[in-house]
Formats: structure tokens, sequence, C-alpha cells
């Protein structure tokens, strides 16, 4: 009896928390589908807003913003798919490199270093952006796309991912493969590289979500539409008065997909992360 009360319960957790996360999402993707903006003003506030009808169903709103002339957005995803990839793919290189050299070399200052490291952690964004900003200005680097790439590709956050992970591999692995003549980097780049899939698809998805939802530093550092991501032309195309909500809503819904396709590319590797780390 009590067995049963409780999957119940917890039937009934899930379920509701399914509904609370979902909701913005059905919301989301219902309004960008209404094409009548009438009809949408009148259907928030009831559970009409969380559905449309077949019928109902149209592309006016992808059309209007695809066909944008003052904000393309097409460019604003080119530009934060850039800068994205070449932050995640870069910055997945050289702090997993770092990660290995702390947690496998020995060498003078290694401690400290990894403890600047973790406290760079706390360290918020934007008490380093002033001074951060005056740097990138000195070397002319305002509204391209390097300055919104090279200062976030040493992450102490990854580094301290791949660093827990790489402490975790038997130190036999090494020992074996340097009996085999092998080098450092061979170690690194052959044998604990491959064997971090989980902690490179978390990393992955942290830095994605991160990078492609920066508002703060591309609002300080983009001026044009050359280098400006998708994120901050959201801001700029919702503060437009008056808001039409179902082109807010078709721009939100085009600026989430690529995240949502790059988590379900690493979801299988993300959940065995999340499933190793419980274990431990």
């Amino acid at each position: 009896m009590n067995n049963g009360f409780a999957s119940v319960a917890r039937l009934t957790l899930a379920v509701f928390i399914l509904v609370v996360v979902l909701a913005p999402i059905m919301l989301m993707f219902a309004t960008s589908l209404k094409g009548d903006e009438q009809q949408i003003l009148i259907d928030f506030g009831t559970w009409r807003a969380f559905w449309v009808s077949p019928g109902d169903i149209s592309l006016e709103n992808y059309r209007q913003v695809l066909s944008d002339v003052q904000a393309p957005l097409l460019r604003f995803l080119l530009n934060s798919a850039v800068i994205t990839a070449s932050v995640v793919v870069v910055g997945i290189f050289v702090n997993s490199a770092v990660a290995f050299s702390l947690s496998r070399l020995e060498f003078k200052g290694r401690g400290l270093l990894l403890a600047v490291f973790v406290s760079l952690i706390i360290i918020p964004m934007e008490a380093l952006a002033v001074p951060l900003l005056l740097m990138m200005n000195r070397v002319g680097w305002l509204d391209t796309y390097q300055v919104q790439i090279v200062p976030f590709i040493a992450h102490p956050f990854s580094i301290f991912l791949f660093y827990q992970f790489f402490t975790k591999l038997p130190r036999d692995l090494d020992d074996a493969a340097y009996v085999e003549g092998a080098s450092p980097w061979q170690v690194y780049w052959g044998l604990a590289l491959p064997l971090s899939l989980p902690v490179i698809a978390t990393v992955a998805i942290l830095q994605s979500l991160e990078i492609w939802n920066s508002y703060l530093w591309p609002l300080m550092v983009t001026r044009g539409v050359e280098a400006r991501p998708v994120s901050l032309a959201l801001a700029q195309f919702f503060g437009t008065p008056p808001p039409i909500w179902g082109d807010v809503m078709a721009f939100s819904v085009l600026m989430s997909l690529p995240v949502l396709l790059v988590y379900l590319g690493f979801q299988r590797w993300f959940i065995q992360s999340a499933v190793n780390a419980a274990i431990k």
C-alpha cells in the first residue's frame, strides 16, 4: 500500500515538474505558429496560449523574421554559430590539455596554479568586463569575432571538470604507455582525451549554452551586424515597441533550435557523465 502510494506520488511530482518545464517551450512554439496577432493577445492568459489547432498553423511569423532586412536573423545565427563553435572546439583541447598537465605532470607551482584556476570560478564576468574591454580596445579587436572568442577559450570550470576526471584515471595506464615509449603528449592525445568523452560532452553543452546566451559582453564589444550574436539581436528585436509577439516567439524558436540540436547530439554522453558522477 505504501509502495503504491509512493509510486503514484513520485509519478505525480514528475508529471508536475515536466509540465512546469515544458510550459514555456509549448507557449513559445504555439505562439510562433499563430498568424493572427490579435488572437495571440486574446489567448494569452488562457490554456489556448499553449496550443494551436492544425487548421490555424501559419508560418507567416517565420517568414517575416527571416525576411527582415533591418535584423538579418541568418547573419546573427551564423555569427553565434561561429563564435560558439570556435570557443567550444578550441576550448576543449586547451582546457583538457591544461587539466591533464595539472593532474599528471609534476612541476613546481602546480598546486598554486590549480588553486588559482579553482578560485577564478567564483569571479563573475561582470567584475572582469571593464578591464577586459580596455585590453581588447588597446589591441583593436572591438566589433570582431576574436573579441568574443579568444577571452573565453580558457575556462576555469571546464579545466576543473577535466582535472577531476583525469585524476580518477588509473596511473597504470600512463605507466604502460610510457613503457611502450609514449611521450606525455601521446598519452594525453591517444589515451586520456579519448576516454574523456563524457566530460567533453558536458563541457560542450555547458559552454555552448553560456556562449550562445551571453549578452553583456557582446553588448559591450559589438556595434554592427557583422559580428553581433543572435542573443543580442533578440534583445534588440524584443525591445522595439510595440512587440509583435508572433515574430518574437518565432525569433526565439529559431534561436533555441541550434542549442537543442547540440544537446540532443551529446545527451548520451552528458547523461553518462552525470550518472558516473553520482556513482562516484
